[in-house]
């Protein structure tokens, strides 16, 4: 007695199934700008504007050419990563202004 495979299935290359398609290979800076956007985020602010713009020009490459990379989940999450830490830096630029400036006005009202 021999096992039968269950139906719907028979041997690889009939008709109705499909071909194996490898996954494309991941755009050459998706790596690049998720480390960017992490770093933006966690270590140093600078990182983050460079992350933002590299992201956006990287989705473009990607939307010129659909199905030749992949990777654009990383470089989405890099992107925004370096949206967020951008807008970090800009108000932590803004705070140290104003203190700046507090401190200046308060030196030179107080100090007769």
């Amino acid at each position: 007695m021999t096992q039968q495979p269950p139906p719907g299935y028979g041997p690889p290359g009939q008709p109705g199934y499909p071909a194996y398609r490898p996954e494309p290979p991941k755009h050459p800076q998706a790596v690049t700008v998720l480390v960017l956007g992490i770093l933006g985020i966690v270590v140093c602010g600078l990182c983050g504007p460079f992350a933002w713009s590299m992201g956006s020009k990287a989705e473009r490459e990607m939307a010129a050419q659909p199905g030749r990379w992949s990777g654009g989940s990383e470089i989405t999450v890099g992107k925004i990563l370096g949206i967020v830490s951008t807008v970090l830096l800009g108000l932590a630029l803004v705070v140290l202004v104003v203190f700046v400036a507090g401190g200046v006005m308060a030196a030179s009202s107080g100090g007769s």
